[in-house]
């Protein structure tokens, strides 16, 4: 089964967040789709998937190691985290959804079969905003978040840095909270614990922007919180200064999504130096991937839960995996998007309780609409809508619910 073309899709229904579908065709015409949306890259990446064509057409679809290891190493020069991480997971994902596809199985049958009945979710609610209307808007959201079913909350209660500090176009290069955002950070926590009750399971995010000093100061006022983790407390490039940070609080830790394949991964779990990890099927290397590192997770005793804030087809894909990972914690997603999913994906999961049920649809078990995709067609580097009525359907916030 020959790959014959490779085609990069970028689609916008949501206001502000574009996603990067990857589009592999077969001459058995079998068509498998991957993503590898990502924040700020999106021009980039199209391009890098453009180029990658050149290195898959005329292989083997059923190869999907092979063509990893040769994507991988071909690039190596650059590095193969991040950027060519990214454009691997594209194709990766388009293959295991070709191999479903081809055998009539769901992905999760091919890695092992299914470990559980459902994967559990957790989402989001507004990340702290001057403008949003403080922690009250921010219980509440979470209170009806939980009563739709949900068991489990992550949010940003730290106030973005102003003032001198700031850079010249945005945040400093490592933030230090002041103790005005600190107690801000807390008044936010305590409305949202307020309205769920003791037993929630709340998390907080810190985006990977502070210095340790405050970072650990941070974590210190939020442990009557009971988090079930502070996320990225840091900037992630050091490590030594994640082992401060972990030698000096009380609240779990959690990193992932700015690291990419096993290798980054290896002394952070050797080392111990988180509770949590979650890599994200879009950006470490695929269903491949995704699947390794949590076999890597799984013998140190620490928990996965995938990092997934994108695309329709990033979830599928993640949800595969998960199904066949006994050291899930949670599958990561923005539900309040789920109904701009609908727009674009045929049939949508199936999603009660918080959970997201399977299916016995071969491959994904998803197909892209492709006259939505193309509506909502944008360009890759400004953004701008191709379709130009389709700009005045996108909302530009879906936190708030």
């Amino acid at each position: 089964m020959k790959i014959t073309n490779v085609t990069p899709h970028v689609t916008m229904p949501l206001g502000g967040q574009p996603w990067l579908f990857v589009e592999v065709e077969t001459d058995e015409g079998i068509t498998g789709v991957g993503e590898c949306s990502d924040y700020r890259s999106t021009g980039l990446l199209y391009r890098g998937i453009e180029w990658i064509k050149r290195e898959v057409v005329g292989e083997d679809a059923r190869n999907i190691e092979n063509i990893w290891q040769t994507i991988f190493h071909t690039f190596d020069d650059l590095n193969g985290r991040g950027f060519v991480s990214h454009l691997i997971s594209g194709i990766d994902i388009a293959l295991w959804d070709i191999k479903g596809k081809a055998l009539g199985e769901p992905i999760y049958q091919l890695l092992g079969g299914p470990v559980r009945e459902r994967v559990p979710l957790y989402t989001h609610v507004q990340d702290w905003n001057s403008d949003a209307g403080g922690p009250d808007v921010a219980a509440k959201a979470a209170l009806a978040t939980k009563e739709a079913g949900f068991q489990a909350i992550k949010t940003d209660p730290f106030p973005t840095q102003e003032g001198p500090d700031a850079g010249f176009s945005g945040p400093a290069e490592v933030e230090r909270l002041t103790p005005e955002n600190i107690r801000k950070s807390v008044e936010w926590m305590d409305a949202i614990r307020g309205a769920v009750g003791p037993d929630y399971e709340l998390m907080v995010d810190a985006h990977a922007r502070f210095d340790v000093a405050s970072a650990i100061e941070a974590a210190r006022a939020l442990e009557h919180i009971n988090l079930t983790w502070l996320e990225e407390p840091i900037h992630v490039e050091n490590h030594n200064a994640l082992r401060q940070v972990r030698e000096n609080v009380r609240v779990p830790l959690c990193i992932g999504e700015r690291h990419f394949t096993r290798w980054d991964y290896t002394e952070i779990l050797n080392s111990r130096l988180v509770d949590y990890i979650m890599p994200d099927v879009a950006w470490c290397g695929g269903i491949s991937e995704l699947r390794r590192i949590a076999a890597m997770a799984e013998a140190q005793h620490i928990r996965i839960s995938p990092h997934d804030a994108l695309g329709p087809v990033a979830i599928a894909a993640g949800f595969q995996v998960c199904m066949t990972t006994p050291n899930l914690y949670r599958q990561e997603c923005v539900h309040t998007w789920f109904d701009v999913f609908e727009k674009l994906i045929d049939p949508m999961f199936d999603v009660r309780d918080g959970s997201i049920y399977p299916s016995d649809r071969p491959g994904l078990g998803i197909e892209l609409d492709m006259d939505a995709v193309e509506r909502y067609r944008v360009d890759p580097d400004t953004r701008e809508f191709l379709n130009i009525d389709a700009a005045d359907e996108t909302a530009t916030d879906r936190w708030i619910q």
